[in-house]
């Protein structure tokens, strides 16, 4: 199906003037995170570490220690990006934000595991003992080390149950609860670094340093990961308003609240919500907004995928939610061309909905394509079909099954036909594309746009994963 209805000027697209703005924050944000590797490795230098190469087992040891240092500092970096800081998210919003955090997991692990075995070699080597005696020597004999071997073992646990292979087999619910260990592998690892580690000896400038580091980390995920949203939640009031079904096992809930302008939400941004009734308050879970906010109300839309969606519809007009958000760069502050191309599989209709509301194009300078096994599959595609005539956007829908073994976002009948998004939108280039849908749907997507020449820059995507 294919809608090219132009009845209603709109004002042009323009670059967003935040665009330029949002890249020296994330230039100013990637400075700091290099530096602060390269603070750690001074520090120790700058304490004699320059020194303490001149034996096998002095080597083996000063090349722990700065594995330690190294590791322990993305660990840092890791937690903060999770922490959903503000300036985080404006500058690299909430999907490539944890994108980065999840890419350093491994390099994070293997250090930690290299400062383990590095040190234990050079001590061994120092002592002239077996390394086995001298692990267990160190497990045994020295402060606070069994604390260190248990941190070790609970990174290695997060890192295991975050592998795609693994994490599909754990409900969201116990992996989350199992990530959260993260938190806890840090902190039990502090004591072993204050009492052993001679780098970090009492009255240093790198103990100062490094408790400085602790204890802003911690500060930030507290006050951003819990008390605001305590706070925010409890100002702002939200409550269920009503629930209308859309499709078969698909909502609408629309959330009314006080001084909801406050929020400063923008079309496109996600919540992670939180509904305090019988089964799901102990759940929270990330739903996008499919209407653009307003001080009257918020929407959202969400199709019964899991244990806890399924149970959304049957929630009572009243009931208490509470949020964190909103969160995501989802928005027309990612704007840098004039033309935009809105596209959607399954449920990811929802933040391209509330984006086509509020978007700025000229007429005839926006397209929407949706997604979807059939044309009965299509979710809100009654409310796109008048936003597109009134904004004088395209709207096509796209159906059929992919192929199997294949990577696509298309049919198999237009895979086969050798269809591209280049070919199906011929503006590409010079055209912002927001994409939102499954993970491996959503980067055949990308892919595809790559192929047509698209820059990154002109690349936007939330994926339905975690």
């Amino acid at each position: 199906m294919s809608l090219d209805t132009r009845t209603t000027r709109t004002g042009p697209a323009l670059l967003h003037p935040a665009y330029k703005k949002r890249m020296r924050l994330a230039d100013t944000l990637q400075i700091l995170c290099v530096a602060s590797v390269a603070i750690v490795i001074a520090i120790f230098l700058a304490d004699g570490g320059a020194a303490r190469f001149s034996t096998p087992a002095d080597v083996f040891t000063s090349l722990g220690i700065v594995a330690g240092l190294v590791g322990t500092d993305l660990l840092l970096v890791m937690l903060v990006l999770a922490a959903r800081l503000p300036p985080v998210d404006r500058a690299f919003g909430h999907d490539q934000a944890m994108a980065v955090h999840q890419s350093l997991g491994k390099p994070a692990l293997y250090l930690i595991l290299g400062h383990a075995v590095l040190l234990i070699t050079g001590y061994a080597l120092a002592e002239n003992v077996n390394v086995f005696i001298e692990a267990w020597n160190m497990f045994t004999g020295l402060p606070d080390m069994p604390l260190a071997f248990l941190g070790l073992a609970l990174m290695i646990g997060v890192v295991v149950t975050s592998l795609v292979v693994v994490r599909r087999k754990f409900r969201y619910e116990a992996w989350h609860a199992v990530h959260l260990l993260a938190y806890l592998s840090v902190l039990v690892a502090i004591p072993h670094q204050l009492s052993v580690g001679g780098l970090l000896s009492e009255g240093s400038i790198a103990r100062y340093y490094w408790l400085a580091l602790y204890v802003a980390v911690a500060g930030s995920i507290v006050v951003f990961r819990f008390l605001l949203p305590v706070v925010r939640s409890a100002r702002h009031q939200l409550r269920v308003a009503s629930i209308e079904q859309v499709a078969p096992g698909a909502v609408s809930i629309t959330l009314t609240g006080r001084k909801l302008e406050q929020l400063r939400a923008t079309s496109g941004q996600f919540f992670i919500w939180r509904f305090w009734a019988h089964g799901l308050w102990w759940q929270a879970h990330p739903f996008s907004l499919s209407s653009a906010p307003s001080g009257r109300g918020l929407r959202v839309t969400v199709r019964g995928l899991g244990d806890a969606s399924r149970q959304l519809p049957q929630l009572a007009r009243g009931t208490r939610v509470s949020f964190e958000g909103p969160y995501g760069l989802f928005t027309e502050n990612a704007r840098t061309s004039p033309r935009v191309v809105l596209i959607a599989a399954g449920i990811g209709v929802a933040p391209i909905r509330s984006l086509l509301e509020t978007v700025s194009f000229a007429p005839g300078h926006a397209t929407v394509l949706l997604r979807s096994h059939s044309v009965g599959d299509t979710y809100l595609v009654d409310e796109l079909t008048d936003l597109c005539r009134v904004r004088g956007a395209q709207l096509r829908v796209i159906a059929g099954k992919r192929p199997k073994g294949v990577s696509t976002w298309l049919p198999a009948d237009a895979a086969k036909a050798g269809i591209t998004l280049k070919k199906i939108v011929p503006e590409l280039t010079s055209s912002d594309i927001y994409i939102c849908g499954p993970r491996p749907w959503t980067d055949a997507v990308v892919r595809d746009a790559r192929s047509g020449g698209v820059p990154k820059k002109q690349i936007h995507y939330e994926r339905f994963d975690w």
